[in-house]
């Protein structure tokens, strides 16, 4: 039943923020224009829910001759391939921005994983031992206002289980929230590097 609604409050949602959120997307589409060349959105094959592919749309924030289906964290020496403007993005999150039109059209949710790279073989089997990969992905979610890029796969799917248990509408509020607070103070970002934080730190 929470699933109807909250495909309800997806859709709703997501609506108002393509509205609300017009000027932003204008500003920073001039801002990575300017910045460097190659196209504004950046899509990346993903694992949708059922572990479908879908293309998540994200701002450009890397040079178009980065290598690709890599993880930043993966790339020696990240910062060399990420553009002055998507520094910015990154650390606020912007560049997540155009994953609201994902949202609205239903190949996301606004709370829920995050949707792995096609390729990311073991976070995809981890996950199938909580039931993870059979909802929709999530803009964030809990493991995102867990540790986010400093999570180990083990650790960040157990995360991602233990919201699949506890899903509810209070619980999605909590995700919500807790990601803005995370934006704010830049939490978990680590930009070529991850797995820093182990199962002592969180208990799930």
């Amino acid at each position: 039943m929470y699933l109807k609604i909250k495909r309800l409050i997806d859709i709703v949602l997501s609506f108002m923020g393509l509205v609300v959120l017009s000027p932003v997307f204008l500003i920073l589409i001039i801002a990575i224009k300017i910045d460097s060349k190659g196209p504004i959105l950046f899509k990346q094959k993903r694992i949708g829910i059922n572990k479908t592919y879908f293309n998540i749309l994200k701002f450009r924030t890397m040079r178009i001759d980065t290598p690709k289906d890599t993880p930043t964290h993966l790339l020696e020496n990240p910062d060399q391939w990420i553009t002055k403007v998507g520094k910015f993005l990154r650390k606020t999150s912007l560049d997540e921005l155009p994953q609201i039109w994902n949202i609205f059209v239903g190949e996301m949710s606004i709370i829920g994983p995050r949707p792995c790279l096609w390729n990311q073989y073991d976070l995809i089997e981890e996950r199938d031992k909580y039931g993870a990969n059979n909802i929709k992905p999530g803009l964030t979610g809990w493991a995102q206002i867990n540790g986010r890029d400093e999570l180990p796969i083990e650790i960040k799917a157990g995360l991602d289980g233990e919201y699949i248990r506890k899903m509810s509408f209070l619980m999605d509020v909590k995700c919500f929230f807790g990601t803005i607070v995370s934006v704010i103070k830049s939490d978990g970002v680590v930009e070529g590097g991850t797995g820093t934080l182990n199962s002592k730190d969180i208990d799930f």
